[in-house]
């Protein structure tokens, strides 16, 4: 499993906006092959502020099933123009903390 993070700079005044048609893209990601789940946080100390965790089976299901697919032009249209700046995106592998005996 690959976690996917973006911190997400929203242009002031646009929340609401943004909130709305994140609701929307939430359809669209969800059905795409290799997605697991995602969340949307709000940071408490900047209000234009979010952060973007998606669970993918792998980076391949990401980078090229979601961002090659024609979804990934309508997820881009509902969100990208709300951006300033554009997100960096990451991916991270989780590591596992205690042993199993």
């Amino acid at each position: 499993m690959i976690l996917e993070s973006a911190q997400l700079q929203v242009k002031p005044g646009m929340m609401n906006d943004f909130e709305s048609n994140f609701r929307k893209a939430s359809a669209i990601i969800s059905q795409m092959p290799g997605y697991i789940e995602h969340e949307l946080h709000k940071c408490v100390e900047h209000e234009n502020k979010y952060l973007l965790l998606v669970k993918w089976q792998s980076i391949t299901h990401h980078e090229v099933g979601f961002r090659q697919s024609p979804q990934y032009q309508e997820w881009k249209a509902l969100l990208h123009h709300f951006y300033d700046p554009f997100p960096e995106v990451e991916h991270y592998i989780q590591i596992r903390l205690t042993t199993d005996k």
